[in-house]
Formats: C-alpha cells, sequence, structure tokens
C-alpha cells in the first residue's frame, strides 16, 4: 500500500523512449533518461552509430559509447562479439540485419568477418557474404572455414530461390493447341467448361464432366543455344558475382544449353568448370582492382561458336580501365555477326544499377541493350531468345 505522499512511479513512454534512440543523448531534456533494456539498446547503438563523425559534431551520437552492457556509467569493454549478442538480444531481426549491413559496409568493421567468434555468432545474410568476398584474402585458414558457413548457406538460400523461376522460364509457354497429354499444369477450364455444358445438372448445380480438355505447350530446343556470362569482379559489382554464380548453377542443368561463366578484372578467368559448385567458385574469386572489359568482351567473343544462336551477358559497371574504343570495337562485331549482346549493369535482387552512362550509351548505340536485371529475368530472357530460335523465328 502506498501511502497519500508516495506518486506511483510513472512507467515510460514508449514513444517518447522511441524518440530519444533515435535522437541521442541531447534529446534527454525533453524526453528523459533510458533504462533498462532502452538503455542497453542505446549503448549498442552509439558502439556502431557513435563512429560517425558527422552525427558526433551535430551531437546525436556521443562517440565512443560510455555505457557498459549494463547501461551503467563506467568504461565500455565492448566487443564485436559482445555487440552482436546484444544487438541479437535486443532488437528484431530486421533491425538486427540492418545493423550487421551498417558495421561491415559503412563502417568498416572487419572483425565481423574476420574473426572466427564473431563468424560462429552472426547471422548469414547476401551483405555479410559480399563482405567474406571483399576480406577472405585477410583470413587465415580457421576463419576462412568459419567463413564458408556463410557462404554456403547463402548460395543454398539463393539457389532455392532461383531454380523455380528458372525452370518456369524454361517449361514453356501454353499454345493454343489442344493436346492429348493429360497433364494437371495444363489443364484447359473454359474450354473444358464449354465442351461440357450439355452435361450441366441443375438441380445439383454442377457439370458431368465427360471428356476434359488440356492445353499443348511449346518447346524450347536448346541443343544449339550458347549462354556466355562475362562478369565484373571489381570490388562493387560483389552482388553482381553472387547472383551470377548462383544463376551460372542454375542454367547449367539445362540440356543443351551450354553455359560458361567469366570472371574478369585487368585480367580474364575461366570459371565455368566450377559452375557445378557456386559455393567453391566464390571461394576462388578476387573482388577489387582494376578493369579491363575489352580484354573479358575479346576473349568472350572467342568462345562463340554459332553467332546467332549465342547470347553474351556483359555484367559491369562499366567503368573502364582498359581500352574504350576496342571494346565498342568488338561489341559492335559481336552484334554484327549476329550475337545477341546483353550489357547489364546490375545482376541481383535488386537491380539497382550504379554505372557509366557515357560508355554504356556508346556500347547501347552499337546494338547491345543496356539495362539492369533480376537472376529470374535473366533466365526469362534467355528462354525467351532460346525459344524464338528453336521455332525458326
Amino acid at each position: 500500500m502506498s501511502t497519500a505522499d508516495e506518486k506511483p512511479s510513472a512507467s515510460p513512454d514508449p514513444a517518447l523512449e522511441r524518440w530519444r534512440l533515435i535522437l541521442g543523448s541531447p534529446a534527454e531534456r525533453c524526453t528523459g533518461p533510458l533504462h533498462g533494456s532502452a538503455a542497453a539498446r542505446d549503448a549498442a547503438l552509439d558502439w556502431l552509430y557513435g563512429r560517425d563523425e558527422d552525427l558526433r559534431r551535430r551531437g546525436v551520437r556521443r562517440g565512443a559509447p560510455s555505457e557498459s552492457r549494463e547501461g551503467g556509467t563506467g568504461p565500455s569493454q565492448l566487443t564485436a562479439v559482445d555487440w552482436l549478442d546484444d544487438i541479437h538480444r535486443l532488437f528484431p531481426k530486421e533491425t538486427v540485419e540492418r545493423l550487421e549491413r551498417d558495421a561491415v559496409e559503412q563502417y568498416g568493421i572487419d572483425e565481423i568477418v574476420t574473426d572466427p567468434d564473431v563468424l560462429a555468432r552472426v547471422e548469414p545474410s547476401q551483405t555479410l557474404l559480399r563482405a567474406v568476398l571483399r576480406t577472405k584474402h585477410l583470413m587465415n585458414p580457421q576463419v576462412l572455414a568459419a567463413a564458408r558457413r556463410i557462404v554456403e548457406t547463402v548460395v543454398r538460400q539463393l539457389m532455392e530461390r532461383l531454380r523455380p523461376e528458372v525452370r518456369r522460364a524454361f517449361t514453356g509457354s501454353r499454345s493454343r493447341r489442344p493436346s492429348h497429354l493429360p497433364l494437371a499444369r495444363d489443364f484447359d477450364f473454359r474450354t473444358t467448361i464449354r465442351a461440357n455444358l450439355a452435361h450441366y445438372q441443375p438441380e445439383e448445380r454442377r457439370i458431368l464432366i465427360q471428356r476434359p480438355h488440356f492445353h499443348s505447350r511449346t518447346r524450347r530446343h536448346l541443343e544449339q543455344w550458347q549462354l556466355i556470362l562475362l562478369v565484373d569482379q571489381s570490388g562493387s559489382m560483389a552482388g553482381s558475382v553472387i547472383h551470377s554464380a548462383v544463376t551460372a548453377a542454375c542454367l547449367w542443368s539445362l540440356p543443351g544449353l551450354k553455359t560458361r561463366l567469366i570472371a574478369f578484372d585487368t585480367q580474364v578467368v575461366d570459371l565455368t568448370s566450377e559452375v557445378t559448385d557456386p559455393v567453391e567458385l566464390l571461394m576462388r574469386v578476387q573482388l577489387g582492382g582494376g578493369t579491363d572489359i575489352a580484354r573479358a568482351v575479346d576473349y568472350g567473343a572467342s568462345l562463340v561458336e554459332n553467332p546467332r544462336r549465342t547470347i553474351v551477358a556483359l555484367i559491369s559497371d562499366f567503368y573502364e580501365g582498359g581500352d574504350p574504343y576496342r571494346l565498342v570495337r568488338t561489341v559492335r562485331g559481336l552484334v554484327e555477326q549476329g550475337t545477341t549482346v546483353l550489357c547489364l549493369a546490375a545482376l541481383d535482387e535488386a537491380a539497382d544499377p550504379v554505372y557509366d552512362r557515357a560508355l554504356a550509351g556508346r556500347l547501347a548505340q552499337v546494338g547491345a541493350p543496356v539495362g539492369a536485371m533480376t537472376p529470374g529475368r535473366l533466365a526469362e530472357f534467355v528462354a525467351e531468345k532460346v525459344g524464338q530460335g528453336g521455332r525458326g523465328k
């Protein structure tokens, strides 16, 4: 029982706590101090965003956090391992993914992907896979073994997501011609209803189906087609390298479609022999360095067997460190001999391209369309081209 002079303690206002977490310590004079788990969340945010000089100048974040892990006032001994444990305990999954992404990409906290204790705790994601590819040259064998878990997990997730899209693209589209092959996926509902209306039973409100109808499907003739993927492995292209490896692995199993995967910077590396194992392939990729696109396209041109049955997909940011005139000349030659050349500024789920528009424009002028595609859309494009070629169009 409280006495008349005692006031019940007010519970914290969740809205004020959120604003305090967003605005930082200068907002305390309006929101009041944080306590308990809210103070722990603020300490975790400070450990990361306190490194931001702009936020520190504006007084939003204090710099190195002064709270301990329990929210006290002692000096912080927080390590990357401790911080990961804290954010997984204090924040929802979507927020944890954003914090991990900012730690790696915005603040370059390499311990996230180079410390085996951290790698054992971290949630595999595409952000961390990109970070592993950028930093694996810094890793000793023990760390590489731990990092491989991230590579395997993310590749498996991407394969599971992309394989159905590739299968749908290459199954063949429905045609208007009837089929005598009774497959459930090709059931023609409208034609079946029309053909059996005479058997409608109004008292039971049902139609007796005496003869079901089915669609036929156009067939994809893949025997004569070749797909050559030329993938820029400069540092900014990590997402496209990952998705190119997974896409090539999905396309590799299609009978009759010969897929080649070439990675390049200033050197050209033919990774076709590794396509069936995208994990091993990605562990071999070395991101960064210069870029010689012309050299890679020259190599790709040397692989073309039948120009009119070949698709060359050049995946790059088109910031050419080699000879742009040679590049444009080679692309023009490929187009003129009948090869389909695609210039893709992105090949990932976001398909958010950043590229040299001037050079890309010159490539478009000589007949190589420039754009951005997701892996699924690339599979659809290849299937459409192959299907048209198989029907003699």
